[in-house]
């Protein structure tokens, strides 16, 4: 059974533009500032890559984020949920 099944929050990425990204399916929002969010999801960490972001709603109980701003890159730090938790960190810290 697919995590986000087993969670009951499904994860989706809605990008309009490259000004405004909706997330769904957020668990935790790790860390933010203007040129970077990493936010753990139900499909594994996410980390959007940008200039001057700004978290415009974070809804955690519905697991919905919406980030405007000038959106470079989006990247998934793991590959599956729940494997390698930290992934990030331990790159991170090495």
């Amino acid at each position: 059974m697919p995590y986000d099944e087993m969670t009951g929050m499904q994860h989706r990425l809605e990008l309009e533009g490259r000004e405004r990204l909706i997330v769904s399916g957020v668990e935790e929002v790790e860390r933010f500032d203007e040129e970077e969010i990493v936010m753990v999801t139900t499909a594994g960490t996410l980390v959007v890559d940008g200039m001057n972001l700004h978290i415009g709603k974070l809804n955690l109980d519905g697991g919905e984020l919406h980030v405007d701003g000038t959106i470079h890159a989006l990247l998934y730090e793991d590959s599956a949920p729940g494997a390698g938790r930290g992934g990030f960190l331990r790159r991170l810290l090495g």
